[in-house]
């Protein structure tokens, strides 16, 4: 997933409850399916991230040399600015984008 193509805005945006439950016609469902996309984001970020500054870890055991890398201190900065998980979970489930089932509902 490409975060910075994300239409997600940066700060909290108040938002219509019935545009939420539209989908689902229960808001609390709809704040779950949110949360567990919004936790899916998190880890595919942190783990990303965590790739991405595996590259520049140090293996050295002297506390006394500590080196200020550039280029990672720009891929910190890159991260911190992202939206957070949750705007961006809400972003899409209000486009559409995410899918979500209801498995006692299909038994019926």
């Amino acid at each position: 997933m490409d975060y910075k193509k994300s239409k997600a805005p940066v700060n909290t945006v108040t938002r219509n409850i019935m545009d939420l439950c539209k989908d689902t016609g229960n808001i609390y469902e709809s704040v779950a399916i949110i949360a567990k996309r919004a936790n899916q984001i998190s880890v595919e970020i942190k783990q990303d991230l965590s790739k991405k500054l595996a590259e520049f870890a140090s293996y050295n055991d002297s506390l006394e040399e500590v080196f200020e890398n550039r280029e990672q201190i720009e891929i910190s900065r890159y991260y911190e600015k992202l939206p957070k998980p949750t705007l961006m979970a809400t972003q899409e489930f209000i486009e559409g984008n995410v899918y979500f089932r209801d498995p006692s509902k299909e038994q019926a």
